[in-house]
C-alpha cells in the first residue's frame, strides 16, 4: 500500500512504537513499523512511505544515524524526524546533514512528531539563551558526539574518551532523557 500518508515507526521499544502507530493510525496514517536496520530495509523492499520516525538508538546496536541515512538514500523526499531519548548537538547536526527533517528529543507527543513534518524551513525567531554551557553540559556532548562517530559502540566510545566502560554507562544512565 502507498500512501502520502503511510509513516515509518523505526523504534525498538515495543511498548512505545504500538503507543505512536494507534496515535497516528487514529489521525489516518498507515503505519510500518521496524525496530533495526535490517528490518527497514524489508520494508522499504515492499513500501515506499512519505514519513519516518526514527529512534537515535535501536535494537543491536544499530545507529538511527544510519538509518536516516539509508531512510533518505531510499527516498529524499521523505519526511525523516528522529525522536531520542538521549539528545545532543552533535547527533542532532549529523541527523540534519544525513536528511532528517527534525530532531525531537523525548518525551514528544504526536502533535509535536506531525509539527515536525510540516516545518521545512528554519526559525530565526528562536529564543537565544544568554546562559552560558556547563562543564557537565559540554561533557555530554563530547560524549554523544563521540558516540555517534562510534555508530554507538559503548566500548570504543569509553577507549577513545579514556574513561572506563562502566563509567561511561553510568553516565548515560544518569543523563538520559526519559
Amino acid at each position: 500500500m502507498e500512501s502520502d500518508r503511510q509513516l515509518l515507526i523505526v523504534e525498538d521499544d515495543e511498548a512505545f512504537a504500538r503507543t505512536l502507530q494507534r496515535s497516528f493510525e487514529r489521525r489516518g496514517y498507515a503505519v510500518l513499523r521496524a525496530a533495526d536496520l535490517d528490518q527497514v530495509r524489508r520494508v522499504l523492499a515492499l513500501h515506499r512511505p512519505g514519513y519516518a520516525v526514527v529512534d537515535l538508538k535501536l535494537a543491536g546496536g544499530d545507529s538511527g544515524l544510519a538509518c536516516v541515512q539509508q531512510l533518505h538514500e531510499h527516498d529524499p523526499a521523505m519526511v525523516v524526524v528522529v525522536l531520542t531519548g538521549y539528545a545532543s548537538i552533535a547527533t542532532a547536526v549529523e541527523a540534519i546533514k544525513l536528511g532528517a527533517r527534525h530532531y525531537l528529543a523525548k518525551p514528544a507527543n504526536t502533535d509535536d512528531i506531525e509539527a515536525a513534518f510540516t516545518r521545512s524551513e528554519g526559525d530565526a525567531e528562536v529564543e537565544l539563551t544568554a546562559r552560558q554551557t556547563s562543564i557537565k553540559t559540554l561533557e555530554w556532548e563530547r560524549i554523544h558526539q563521540t558516540l555517534a562517530e562510534t555508530g554507538f559502540n559503548i566500548s570504543e566510545t569509553a577507549r577513545r574518551l579514556g574513561m572506563h566502560r562502566r563509567t561511561l554507562a553510568r553516565k548515560l544512565e544518569k543523563q538520559r532523557v526519559k
